[in-house]
């Protein structure tokens, strides 16, 4: 049960990957939120916003990232991760929260971020 609330005892994959989850949830807030809730503000009060949200993005990130690296995933691994992960927050993202279409195009997208996953893990 301690091992549960205690992050550091996690898995390096958890520790890494669900950082660099939880911080692109941050991230497409502070890039793509703003569209819908501050339209009617000036620019320069969306990009203050957004870089208060960002903020928080970068307290899990950067962590991520350094705990990956110091348990041994490459730059390039840590990278390719950081696009899938991307993907995958920003689709249900675009289609539930602003209301976009849903496209095969993410599909294939997502069929080539694995094709890199392949190529950037295999050893």
């Amino acid at each position: 049960m301690s091992a549960l609330l205690n992050p550091s005892q996690w898995p390096l994959p958890l520790q890494t990957f669900g950082l660099l989850a939880l911080s692109n949830v941050f991230m497409t807030f502070a890039w793509y939120g703003h569209l819908r809730h501050q339209a009617h503000q000036p620019w320069l009060v969306a990009a203050l916003v957004s870089w208060g949200i960002a903020l928080f993005e970068y307290l899990l990130q950067v962590p991520a990232n350094r705990i990956g690296h110091a348990g041994g995933y490459t730059l390039a691994q840590l990278k390719i991760a950081q696009e899938v992960i991307t993907l995958s927050v920003f689709v249900p993202f675009a289609v539930f929260y602003m209301g976009q279409p849903l496209k095969w195009d993410y599909l294939w997208a997502g069929l080539c971020l694995l094709g890199a996953v392949y190529f950037i893990f295999r050893s």
